[in-house]
């Protein structure tokens, strides 16, 4: 890993009159090249860097990225944070919060190529956004634990999926008019309840539409996305499951899809899960150079 020096900020963005969005850089080169972080569901942008200074965006930094995560509205630094009121979901996010992060970075660095990385739902995200804005793709995307469609069977899954989403999620929904996750420790970030149903539509059914009726999976099959890498980890056991990481690769029917997965039977340093495949200390050293290298083979 590089040690080369890097300058961190914190980006607030007046949004909508109410909100700020946050957008935090982790610049290692002005002049170098943009990489947009997105997070996933019932998380924020934390994801990808600590207090101390580790995670995959200083990694990134230090090996001479322009790098910008972002907090979706109402998560992480993004103010106000998510309450009752909160109506928006992921057709917001989608149609609305992800262009206006990528219009703030090009007026920070101008029309240059950029490259995307997310965790999860994140690269959901990403890839609706690609299908309704095709002639604004990335040289290159990574996606961390990203799948669509939970397929996969087994206890973990019944009790995290078809007890605690579907009905816990369910009634704490009902009891705050938000998904309260930080009440019972669930996750990093509350979500609003159309965030919520939206995610768990997509999530248990084949189809893929946003309330306008776009259908994603249509759209994505009819357009030559960038290539993509998909790394999952060995001991992610329900939320990023490899078998539906590889359910949403063939989803797309993309030429330049490619999938790593991480674990110590693979030549890897550990056996990582959902979270630890980016917070895990020794992810630098491990598997964030394959992340890097990916980008550097496909700049152009």
């Amino acid at each position: 890993m590089s040690t080369a020096a890097y300058r961190e900020e914190s980006i607030f963005i007046p949004y909508r009159e109410t909100d700020r969005l946050h957008l935090k850089r982790f610049c290692g080169n002005e002049n170098g090249a943009v990489v947009f972080l997105l997070h996933g569901s019932i998380e924020n942008g934390r994801i990808f860097y600590s207090r101390s200074g580790k995670g995959l965006a200083p990694f990134l930094a230090a090996e001479g990225y322009d790098v910008y995560v972002a907090d979706l509205r109402g998560r992480g630094e993004s103010t106000p944070p998510l309450g009752r009121k909160s109506a928006h979901g992921l057709t917001e996010s989608i149609k609305e919060e992800i262009p206006f992060f990528l219009h703030e970075i090009k007026k920070i660095r101008g029309d240059v190529p950029m490259h995307w990385m997310a965790h999860s739902w994140g690269g959901i995200l990403l890839l609706c956004y690609a299908a309704r804005n095709p002639d604004k793709l990335p040289l290159s995307m990574v996606c961390f634990g990203t799948k669509r469609r939970i397929r996969i069977s087994g206890w973990k899954k019944f009790w995290m999926v078809d007890v605690n989403y579907n009905y816990l999620f369910r009634f704490v929904t009902s009891l705050y008019g938000y998904v309260n996750v930080k009440f019972f420790r669930a996750g990093s970030d509350n979500e609003t309840e159309k965030t919520y149903r939206q995610t768990y539509q997509w999530v248990v059914h084949d189809e893929w539409k946003d309330e306008d009726g776009f259908d994603y999976s249509r759209a994505l099959k009819k357009i030559k996305l960038p290539p993509i890498l998909f790394m999952a980890a060995s001991h992610d056991e329900v939320l990023g499951h490899h078998s539906d990481v590889k359910l949403l690769m063939e989803e797309l029917e993309q030429p330049d899809e490619e999938f790593y997965l991480t674990g110590k039977a693979h030549g890897n340093l550990h056996n990582y899960d959902h979270i630890t495949l980016l917070t895990h200390p020794d992810a630098p050293k491990d598997h964030f150079p394959v992340a890097v290298k990916w980008m550097k083979d496909h700049s152009t």
